[in-house]
Order: structure tokens, then C-alpha cells, then sequence
């Protein structure tokens, strides 16, 4: 008889927060032959809305990393729904794509990289159609997609590294790129200006690797940050930084006294926008604060979406709106170092056990747990 190991689903919390997570007991998976099995330590938590069939809410949202997820959770009108054990299995209700663990066995015709071994801590690189982590267990095809984590970083830390943070990474890269132009190009300008929308774990990782690069720059003096934040808590975590102006975007009031309280905490119109907001309305009305020339990067699942419809308005604006990618292997490989060696700091965080992700979720969504909550699966440090 194949050797059971635990698997978890967490799909999007109804109403009462009742039955939105469901273990199973699932065969081992088998070792792929140029792959590895991975022994998952820690996951970040996070959840699929039963709405349609999208990406997963993780570190990505600037809703369900920092705080309350009482706002996404008003936004989509939950439907009753058959457990996921019921009837054919569908494979996208066991999200989990942030993953920190130890290598438990490698293919016989795997190619040995980075001097991953039996036993190696690393973290999973997100490929497409990366395994979703939730389980004790979990292959990846090809063991390139495996990076090693530093003796000297906590894999509870490790795991909030290869979605959000990869991505936040790249974005701010991105944002350091396009000041280089502005600063230092052919028609250079004295000051930028670079504004940062949303207070999730994307915003929060972005502020502080964008600080990091700005920091080692030539035209260091000559950018001013500023943040919008989506909500109080993030208001409160944003003052963390001196010299970054913060202002917040209520909904209750109008766009035009937005766009004008933006305009002013920032000292004028906008070079780069980074926008970690998951909403039309937060991307128009950051294209409005932008200057001429301007642009607003955005990520990949939410400029792929947006992009269609705002493309005309961009024009009309003479601003541009750029699409960032999750970043690459490589940088993640940099990531990982940066943040061992205490160079960029990560986000709040609290960790618990995966036997109580039930609860877990129902702290998130009461603003019970003030930071990124990572479950553990297996106890590696």
C-alpha cells in the first residue's frame, strides 16, 4: 500500500467562515526522474475565491497579506458551494504557491545544480504550473527550478520570497531602471518622484527593496517616495520610513479629491507609479496623478486584465502603463542573499501550524493577524 501523506485546500471563506478548509490523506507522490520531491516545511496561506476560477489570493494582494480581507471578501458574492472532496477532483482548489522545505529525494537522471543534495533546504521557484504546496509533499519536474536557501535565513522566512516578493523585486528593479533614464538620461529632471498604491505584503516588500537599490544610486537625494495606502493599518506601517510622504486613499471621498490630496502629498505629478492595487478604479486614478511621460507599472495577472481597457486613456494621458513579470530565477537566487544578509528586511510575519489553517483564516479575515501568515507543515528551521 502507497505511504498517505496530508493535503490541504483552502478555498475562499463564506459568510459564516465555515468549511473553507479540507484536509485529505494523498498517495506520497512518486519521484519524477529528472525531478525531486520536496518535503514542504512552510506555506504561506492564502486562498482561492470560489467566484471563478482566478489565481490565488497570496502575497500578491495588497488585501490578504497585511491585515483584513473584510474588503476582498465584500467585493465577491460567495455562492454555496460541494466541498472539493466531493465528486471528480479538481486540482486548482489546492493553491499554496509559496514554499520553503527540504529536498527528500532526487531523480535518478536528475542534474545535480547549485550543490542541492538529499536534505538540501531550498525554495521553489515559480514556474508555470508550479505544485501547489499545500501538502506534505510535493515534485517539481526538473530540479533547476530549486533554489537553495542560505544556512543563516529561516525557511519560515525563505517562503515568502518566491511570489510576492520575487515579483515585488523585479517591479522595483524596474521602477530603479526607468529612473535612471529620467535622472540621468539625455533631457535629465533635478527630482522624481515615485509613488508606491497598496499596503499588502507587495507594497510592503516593494518600499523596502526599492529603498534598498535607490540607496546605492548616484541620484539617491533626488527621488522622493511617497504611498498610498489602501487602509489604516498600512498607514501605520508605511510611517516606518522617514522621508516617505504617505497618503491615504479613502473611498469615501471623490476621485477628483484623491487625485489632488495624491498631487499634494507628493509635491506634484507623478514620474512611476508602482501600483499594487487589484482594482480599475486604483488604476485610473493612478494614471491621473502621473506627469506627461509618466508610467504606472503594474503586475502581470493584473495588467493582462486592465491593460485592454485603459489602453486609450494611457494615450490620451501621454502616459504608459508597464506590465511587470514575476522575476527570474536568478533573481530570486539574489533575493534570497539580500534578505540572509539583513540588506533588505522582510514584513511583518507570524507563523502557525498547518493543523490550524481553519483559524487562521478567520483571524485574516477579522484583522487579527497583523502581517504575512505562513503555515508550517514540518518543523525545519
Amino acid at each position: 500500500m502507497s505511504k498517505l501523506c496530508r493535503q490541504v485546500s483552502i478555498e475562499s471563506p463564506g459568510p459564516t467562515l465555515n468549511e473553507c478548509v479540507f484536509s485529505f490523506d494523498v498517495p506520497v507522490p512518486d519521484v519524477p526522474l529528472y525531478g525531486a520531491r520536496i518535503r514542504v516545511a512552510y506555506a504561506g496561506a492564502c486562498y482561492r475565491s470560489n467566484k471563478a476560477r482566478s489565481a490565488s489570493i497570496c502575497s500578491t494582494s495588497s488585501i490578504s497579506s497585511i491585515g483584513s480581507l473584510s474588503a476582498e471578501l465584500e467585493s465577491v458574492s460567495f455562492q454555496v458551494s460541494t466541498p472539493a472532496h466531493i465528486g471528480l477532483r479538481d486540482g486548482a482548489l489546492f493553491p499554496g504557491y509559496e514554499v520553503a522545505g527540504v529536498v527528500d529525494a532526487i531523480g535518478a537522471a536528475a542534474e545535480h545544480v547549485d550543490n542541492i543534495t538529499v536534505g538540501s533546504r531550498i525554495v521553489i521557484y515559480p514556474y508555470e504550473g508550479v505544485p501547489h504546496g499545500y501538502a506534505d509533499y510535493i515534485v517539481v519536474p526538473d530540479i533547476k527550478y530549486l533554489v537553495p536557501v542560505p544556512e543563516q535565513l529561516l525557511l519560515s522566512v525563505a517562503a515568502m520570497l518566491p511570489t510576492g516578493a520575487l515579483l515585488a523585486m523585479n517591479i522595483a528593479q524596474t521602477a530603479n531602471d526607468c529612473l535612471e533614464r529620467i535622472l540621468e538620461g539625455p533631457n535629465p529632471k533635478q527630482k522624481a518622484t515615485v509613488l508606491i498604491v497598496g499596503t499588502g505584503g507587495l507594497a510592503l516588500w516593494a518600499l523596502r527593496i526599492a529603498t534598498h537599490y535607490f540607496k546605492g544610486t548616484t541620484y539617491e537625494h533626488r527621488i522622493n517616495v511617497s504611498v498610498a495606502t489602501l487602509k489604516d493599518e498600512g498607514f501605520v506601517l508605511a510611517k516606518e520610513w522617514d522621508n516617505v510622504n504617505v497618503v491615504q486613499w479613502s473611498e469615501d471621498l471623490y476621485e477628483k479629491q484623491l487625485i489632488e490630496r495624491t498631487m499634494d502629498a507628493c509635491g506634484g505629478p507623478v514620474d512611476i507609479v508602482m501600483n499594487f492595487g487589484t482594482t480599475s478604479r486604483s488604476l485610473h486614478r493612478s494614471m491621473q496623478c502621473l506627469a506627461p511621460g509618466g508610467m504606472v507599472l503594474v503586475t502581470e495577472n493584473i495588467g493582462d486584465k486592465l491593460l485592454p481597457k485603459f489602453a486609450r486613456k494611457a494615450e490620451d494621458l501621454k502616459v504608459s502603463i508597464v506590465v511587470v513579470p514575476i522575476g527570474s530565477i536568478e533573481q530570486l537566487r539574489n533575493l534570497l542573499d539580500l534578505v540572509a544578509n539583513v540588506q533588505i528586511k522582510p514584513p511583518p510575519y507570524s507563523v502557525y501550524s498547518a493543523d490550524d489553517a481553519q483559524e487562521v483564516i478567520r483571524k485574516l479575515c477579522n484583522s487579527e493577524i497583523k502581517g504575512r501568515a505562513i503555515l508550517k507543515f514540518y518543523n525545519v528551521l
